[in-house]
């Protein structure tokens, strides 16, 4: 009995104080970390979804889990009642790809670290982190004609086959990879990245496609700009 009773005065007693100085420093360092890794996302990622309205949440993402960490590292009882809090709180977002998880871990980390007042450390390992991102950037940076995802949807009754579109883009574009393919038998959407010479060889694609059929829909996704445009 008295264990459990001194067990209990532990967990009620048992905290420290956050130094509010410190604290302010870290929240804003995790502010400016975050940002950083913002643009770093959108600079260098490859995600085919909006870059810009997904990095948006990797400054509150890391000041919230900073946030977090300095207040329950200072208390046992909290501690274990963030692992509750956990066990009820479910996350629906989908995340489409691999590097949008990457980047969120990050995120993650870096408001973890600070929180728990590792500031050296997880400066210096954010920046070789961004570093080695940049790194990749550079060697698997693709050519510069090859600036486009191209998603073509078809429907019935009048629906293209994807041959058909193979043969076209394969006739106008200077190189065609296939991202993904869904066929619901009512409905085709492919998924292509795409190299253009020049503006031409988009318009000349565009309407080849749009013949196709009449319930033909193409878009065009800009990833690093076409060439000779604008």
């Amino acid at each position: 009995m008295d264990q459990i009773q001194t067990f209990e005065e532990f967990l009620t007693t048992q905290s420290l104080t956050i130094p509010i100085w410190s604290f302010i420093i870290n929240l804003i360092l995790a502010a400016v970390l975050a940002f950083i890794l913002r643009s770093a996302y959108m600079r260098f990622g490859f995600a085919l979804s909006n870059r810009r309205a997904f990095a948006r949440n990797f400054v509150l993402i890391a000041m919230t889990t900073m946030l977090i960490i300095s207040i329950v590292k200072s208390s046992l009882a909290l501690s274990l009642g963030l692992v509750g809090a956990l066990s009820i709180v479910r996350f629906r977002t989908a995340i489409k790809e691999p590097e949008e998880l990457s980047y969120l871990f990050l995120a993650i980390a870096i408001g973890l670290g600070l929180g728990a007042n590792q500031t050296m450390i997880t400066v210096l390992a954010f920046s070789v982190i961004v570093a080695v991102i940049w790194l990749r950037h550079r060697s698997e940076r693709v050519s510069e004609n090859q600036n486009l995802y191209l998603t073509v949807s078809s429907h019935n009754p009048k629906r293209a086959e994807l041959s058909e579109v193979v043969d076209v883009l394969t006739t106008n574009c200077t190189s065609v990879s296939l991202k993904r393919f869904d066929d619901s038998g009512e409905l085709l959407e492919a998924l292509f990245q795409v190299e253009f010479g020049g503006y031409s060889q988009l318009e000349s694609t565009k309407s080849e496609l749009m013949q196709l059929g009449d319930e033909v829909k193409v878009t065009f996704l800009d990833n690093r700009g076409l060439g000779g445009v604008g």
